[in-house]
């Protein structure tokens, strides 16, 4: 029996408000037989209606939409045999671009001008007086800072910091709340407005008011009676506004201070006024994947310290906020929770990585039992101090914070710690998914860098859908590609410096961001689409990065050897110890980035019909690999200078001649074998020092490095306790301490920093064997690897067609697979023992004689 077991529009399966006057409808077919394709799917919205063979953001192309309305999605569906099946659902049109019968509006009196630190948080209110029985009610809303909206003192909507991140200058976002249930004839609706990421210090440097001088909020509020009748209420000089409330301070750094012993009778109001923006950003409906509240926490320990300050450990790092459930209290009485990733030898939070955050809740508390969690801050930690309560008169819970992103994919095996090692994957992604890819959830920075997410995507794609996530991102990418090309290595960039000061340059791998991104969503999710809408960033990119590489004289025209300042080289690559040495790389790692980036985008030239852009883009790849092994090797597959990145590289792009790659791979396998199959690659080698083995007939040495558990190796962070993946490969020593050094850095060491847990690729791709052949794995290869005495392995991933699995183990010398795959789509297995075979959906069990090799 054929079913659609999805239907979504924008990528969501119920909910959706969209301003996109083309929204796409996408769905998944699941069915009992197999071999099963589709042959035709009728899609219905309103008037309109299309035939189509595309299961994946369908886009709409009737009338033109009308905004505030709700429009029927119907989907019919017929596969090869002549069976149907049929599924529906709704979206919503948001304003559609339609002027807002409200105003900006702030608190004029408020002169905002401390360095370094957040603004006081507003409160804004309107007293309604609604004379009528109201039928529907619908709230749009935003603001310069990030809001928490209230009717009656109830929290509207399950959102945290609306209206998230974004390059404010180009783009906001608006929410959209349904609140029919819950006006009365005389709610009072309340906004709290603090300063984010708009208003709030930001960045490292502590910049704030880098988008306006003070918060600002714009609501409307449409409501249609049961007698048929409209009313409008928008923000204007009606509201009130005060800096008198409770919360007394928030920062995205810093936390936030709350007292709930403030008489909110006596509270002083007055009248807001229009506010003038410093910029017209263009409002658009959510498009990106808001933050909430996902897993509840709770502390595996509590320990007492002399002074009566108490230590609770969740037994898990994560981003997110503490969760107090006060059972007796009295009024005025002051608690205080801070925050860490680790201890101190003496049981003591470590807080000095954390630079210059405070990352402190300090609430004051009312008479009897309450709750109180911090709404306007996030923290990233394991551990918190809780002072000025005792143990018996709290309940301590921690609420994870992350964007919400479905989970699609996962690996388990029978080795325990590779096991945990996912889970560190898993957890490092979520932390960092806080509305933007981040580099970390707890220091003073919390920013969009992009070389992160750009060796990170393919790992994430295969865990995660996070497609309206990384779209809502890559808006701001491409808005904020600087004139000549070259891209910030942050973005939004929200005030850090650097290249933004430059704006001639271009940033090899950070940069590579445009490229790598939309590529590792287009062959995880088959859409096209956003290959379209970023593709002139791409080639404005290479463009640039191949104009700083033009300068020498013949091979070395195509050797990128800027200045190793104005790169970051193999950032933080462990066999060497100071910043300058992983900069000092920057010849090899530019070069090998600026082959990949042109390589890719005159693929997706060609996809796209821009014949003569991927011919250009050919060249200068094959030109660029050509310079590489002549001025950097002896033409043999041996590097002049030898460090495992150089290697890494070039073979896992196949840069070097067929001839000799093996060659190179054993150069590589030879320097591994010597560091004694610890691993030495930074951000750019990290992510492909495996594949660059196994691929090219080391695979022993690959399940070496692998399952290494000595410093620096994935295994040892997961030996040390490690519960997320580490910024740096020496976090803690073999004591439980952090040796960090003098390399120029600023104590720059993060517990949840999910770079290197790239190397999950090579789990599923390779261990498990799961890898897409054609954008969205409409065709792709299960070739499962085992080694290193690994009996057991399983992978799966939901597709933009369903779910692929690879279930694989050993058993009395006969290696069993069980695989699943999704209707619409192609496998080729390949079995440990060289058979190959071609399947099409449907489960199957396969099996042949195993003898192990490695």
């Amino acid at each position: 029996m054929l079913k659609i077991s999805s239907l979504t529009v924008e990528h969501l399966p119920e909910g959706c408000v969209t301003d996109n006057p083309n929204p796409g409808i996408s769905f998944r077919l699941e069915s009992d037989r197999q071999n099963v394709t589709l042959k035709r799917a009728r899609i219905t919205v309103g008037d309109w209606m299309t035939e189509t063979d595309s299961q994946i953001l369908v886009p709409y192309k009737g009338k033109k939409l009308k905004p505030f309305t709700k429009y029927k999605v119907e989907v019919r569906a017929e596969d090869d045999a002549g069976e149907t099946a049929g599924a529906e659902t709704e979206f919503e049109t948001g304003r559609m671009g339609m002027v807002w019968k409200a105003q900006w509006i702030s608190d004029p009196e408020y002169i905002f001008t401390e360095k370094k630190v957040s603004p006081v948080p507003m409160m804004f209110r309107k007293k309604l007086n609604l004379k009528k029985k109201v039928k529907q009610a619908k709230l749009y809303a935003t603001a310069m800072g990030i809001y928490e909206l209230m009717i009656d003192g109830a929290k509207v909507g399950d959102q945290y910091f609306a209206p998230g991140f974004t390059s404010y200058k180009h783009e906001m976002q608006y929410q959209t709340y349904d609140v029919s249930g819950m006006l009365n004839g005389e709610s009072v609706l309340t906004a709290v407005v603090a300063g984010g990421w708009a208003v709030g210090s930001f960045v490292f440097t502590r910049i704030n008011r880098f988008d306006a001088d003070r918060q600002a909020f714009l609501a409307e509020l449409r409501i249609t009676y049961e007698d048929g009748s409209e009313e409008i209420i928008g923000t204007d000089e009606t509201w009130e506004v005060t800096e008198d409330g409770p919360y007394r301070m928030a920062d995205i750094y810093d936390g936030e201070t709350y007292d709930a012993a403030i008489d909110k009778e006596k509270i002083f109001w007055r009248k807001a006024a229009p506010e003038q923006l410093r910029f017209t950003p263009n409002l658009m409906a959510d498009y990106g994947s808001p933050v909430k509240a996902h897993e509840e926490m709770k502390p595996v320990s509590c320990k007492k310290r002399q002074d009566g300050t108490l230590i609770y450990d969740f037994g898990q790092n994560f981003a997110g906020v503490v969760k107090l459930g006060i059972k007796r209290a009295k009024k005025g009485q002051a608690i205080t929770v801070k925050h860490a990733e680790i201890l101190n030898r003496d049981g003591s939070l470590n807080t000095r990585f954390l630079r210059t955050a405070k990352a402190t809740a300090m609430y004051t508390c009312r008479e009897g039992a309450q709750e109180y969690s911090p709404r306007l801050t996030y923290m990233g930690f394991r551990y918190i101090s809780v002072s000025g309560i005792d143990k018996e008169d709290v309940n301590v819970t921690a609420l994870a914070l992350y964007s919400d992103i479905e989970r699609a994919g996962d690996f388990t095996c029978s080795n325990d710690m590779l096991n945990r090692l996912q889970q560190n994957i898993i957890w490092s992604s979520k932390s960092n998914f806080v509305d933007i890819p981040t580099d970390c959830p707890q220091r003073d920075e919390r920013m969009g860098w992009t070389g992160d997410i750009a060796v990170f995507a393919p790992t994430a794609c295969f865990n995660f859908d996070i497609s309206r996530f990384l779209d809502k991102w890559l808006l701001d990418v491409k808005s904020e590609q600087l004139s000549t090309g070259g891209l910030p290595n942050t973005v939004p960039v929200q005030g850090y410096g650097f290249p933004a000061t430059m704006p001639s340059m271009a940033i090899d791998w950070w940069g590579d961001a445009c490229v790598l991104v939309p590529w590792a969503q287009y062959m995880a999710k088959g859409n096209e689409q956003v290959l379209r809408d970023m593709y002139p960033t791409m080639k404005k990119y290479v463009k640039a990065c191949r104009f700083w590489a033009g300068f020498g004289i013949g091979k070395h025209r195509y050797i990128w050897h800027t200045p190793s300042m104005l790169h970051f080289g193999d950032w933080v690559a462990p066999d060497v110890p100071k910043m300058s040495q992983w900069q000092g790389r920057s010849k090899w790692t530019a070069t090998a980035s600026l082959y990949n980036t042109s390589r890719l985008t005159g693929m997706v030239a060609d996809i796209l019909g821009e014949k003569e852009d991927a011919e250009y883009f050919r060249k200068l790849s094959e030109k660029v690999s050509d310079a590489y092994v002549s001025v950097f090797t002896d033409g043999k597959g041996k590097m002049k200078e030898e460090f495992q990145t150089a290697y890494v590289l070039p073979l896992w792009f196949h840069m070097f001649p067929e001839n000799v790659q093996a060659k190179a791979a054993e150069n590589l396998a030879k320097l591994v074998k010597a560091s004694d199959y610890c691993i030495g690659t930074g951000f750019p080698g990290t992510p492909y020092i495996l594949f660059a083995l196994a691929d090219n007939g080391q695979e022993d040495t690959a399940f070496k490095m692998l399952m290494n558990t000595k410093c620096p190796s994935w295994l040892y962070e997961v030996k040390s306790g490690a519960t997320t993946i580490w910024e740096r490969w020496d976090g803690l020593d073999e004591n439980g301490e952090c040796p960090i050094g003098d390399d120029g850095t600023d104590m720059m060491i993060s517990y949840n920093h999910y770079a290197s847990g790239a190397v999950g690729a090579f789990l599923y791709q390779r261990v498990a064997g799961i890898e897409a052949v054609e954008p969205g794995y409409r065709r792709f290869n299960i070739r499962p690897l085992a080694g290193c005495g690994l009996t057991y392995a399983k992978a799966s991933t939901l597709t933009s067609y369903g779910r692929i699995v690879s279930d694989w183990k050993i058993q009395d010398g006969t290696f069993l697979l069980d695989i699943e795959v999704p209707v619409g789509t192609r496998c080729t297995v390949t079995l440990p023992d060289g058979k190959v075979s071609e399947y099409g959906s449907g489960k199957y069990h396969l099996s042949c004689t195993y003898k192990s090799t490695i």
